[in-house]
């Protein structure tokens, strides 16, 4: 049984160890829709003022839900829409400290006020994005767009 331990230290201390517990987590397993799960939970339980954490996988046309942890989601998100359908198409991280001042911004879950959308890439086919949302403003800083984009690639590692 997997056990997580508390995170101690600086944010980036903090990160480096949820993403060695995230690699301890889906070390072997290459099933996409175990690892999301697991990994969502993980980090849901491991970071403060996040709402909802969790993946949108590309299925050809569009995004579309995967595991998550929080209140029920928009189930499709066309690309280039919303922050989710902007990284996607961007190949780019997307870092919102106001969700509603984002153009296009697709609401799914009303507390939610600010976001980082990881786009997730193998070479370059497209696999998804992985989305975090918080209720507090300007929740997120560079530290854990880093953070959370190595846990994105251990994400992507877990499925070669």
């Amino acid at each position: 049984m997997f056990v997580a331990a508390a995170l101690t230290g600086s944010k980036p201390e903090q990160y480096s160890e949820l993403v060695q517990q995230a690699r301890g987590l889906l070390a072997g397993e290459p099933d996409r829709i175990a690892n999301a799960a697991n990994l969502s939970a993980l980090a849901y339980h491991a970071l403060p003022d996040v709402n909802w954490l969790g993946f949108y996988f590309f299925d050809g046309k569009e995004l579309v839900v995967g595991p998550f942890q929080g209140k029920p989601a928009c189930v499709r998100i066309a690309l280039g829409r919303g922050v989710c359908g902007t990284a996607a198409v961007s190949r780019q991280t997307q870092r919102v400290d106001d969700v509603e001042a984002f153009p296009g911004h697709i609401p799914c879950d009303a507390a939610s006020r600010s976001e980082v959308v990881v786009p997730l890439f193998r070479g370059e086919q497209l696999i998804g994005v992985f989305d975090i949302d918080s209720p507090a403003l300007a929740r997120f800083d560079a530290d854990d767009v880093r953070g959370l984009e190595a846990l994105a690639q251990v994400f992507v590692e877990s499925l070669a």
